[in-house]
């Protein structure tokens, strides 16, 4: 089934299950990605009488703990404008969601950030153990490439695929920047210190995704391109409302305690500019995801996709 005709019956769907609610195409799309992606993310790592179900449950409690799933939504986006066969993308996309799980396992970890909540429930380690936690999250991260490397796709954008999971996996990617995060907490940054931080962590998994779906769809490298720029404005603009809503948010929306990286003495971009300054910044970011977004063929989503996350709350 083609991915046009799964949103059709994906719409039909919808349709009778909320006979009374109008959803624009950005809406419908999104919701389907997010329903195609967490109903194939429950079939991973099932429940059973295994002699490691802790570690089982443990995967699962994270990776199923919701979430907007918009790095795995840019894999199939990027992978549908740029051509590709999306439904053979969706074992990419679920390797990069798995990769993100891994990640926010370890940031809330106790040695870390030490965080309680995530997404308004107990974090993993304050449900399983330190220790448990630590290994659910080397474990998801090898499935990520287990999941990734299992897509019907030609060697050659497996290949590619896997080079970059790896690259944003590593020590110029999410290690690297939660390295250097740690290193920093406490001090007063430049803001040179600090997007290199955020370009290593937040913006450098979206950076992947993008690039994921466009090798997925055996893009060129003018798209590629396209999709680097794209997720660089995107994934900045994101990590700037994040820090706008731990001031300005509150613990229901956000699924966590609000201050919590001013209290950790980080410092961030509102600790920087303010308010004022970080909402014109995210406004601007938003416009040039926007603009190099206009270079693929039905690019709609994709700028619908910019302004949702530049405005929301959680």
């Amino acid at each position: 089934m083609n991915i046009e005709e799964r949103l059709r019956r994906y719409q039909a769907q919808l349709q009778l299950d909320f006979p009374e609610e109008t959803f624009s195409a950005f809406e419908l799309r999104l919701r389907m990605y997010q329903n195609w992606i967490e109903t194939t993310l429950s079939g991973y790592f099932p429940d059973g009488p295994v002699s490691h179900e802790t570690l089982i449950r443990s995967m699962r409690y994270s990776l199923l703990a919701g979430g907007k799933r918009l790095r795995p939504v840019l894999v199939l986006e990027f992978c549908r404008v740029c051509g590709g066969d999306v439904e053979k993308a969706l074992p990419v996309a679920c390797g990069v969601e798995m990769l993100h799980t891994y990640s926010l396992i370890h940031d809330d970890l106790p040695c870390m950030d030490n965080d309680d909540l995530r997404r308004g429930r107990a974090t993993n380690h304050k449900v399983f153990g330190e220790f448990t936690a630590t290994l659910a999250g080397d474990a998801l991260q090898a499935e990520a490439f287990a999941s990734v490397l299992s897509a019907d796709l030609p060697p050659e954008r497996l290949t590619r695929c896997g080079r970059i999971l790896a690259s944003v996996a590593g020590h110029n990617g999410i290690c690297g920047g939660q390295q250097l995060d740690m290193d920093g907490e406490g001090k007063p940054l430049t803001e040179q210190e600090l997007m290199e931080i955020h370009a290593s962590k937040t913006a450098a998994l979206i950076r992947g995704a993008c690039l994921m779906g466009v090798a997925a769809a055996g893009g060129t490298r003018e798209q590629e391109a396209a999709a680097i720029t794209y997720a660089d404005a995107l994934g900045l603009a994101f990590q700037i409302r994040d820090d706008i809503l731990d001031v300005t948010g509150t613990a229901e929306e956000l699924g966590k305690p609000i201050g919590s990286d001013v209290q950790q003495g980080k410092t961030t971009f509102m600790t920087l500019y303010g308010e004022a300054a970080c909402e014109q910044r995210v406004l601007e970011l938003t416009d040039r995801a926007k603009n190099v977004a206009k270079m693929f063929l039905n690019s709609e989503f994709l700028c619908d996709l910019a302004d949702t996350m530049a405005v929301r709350k959680h």
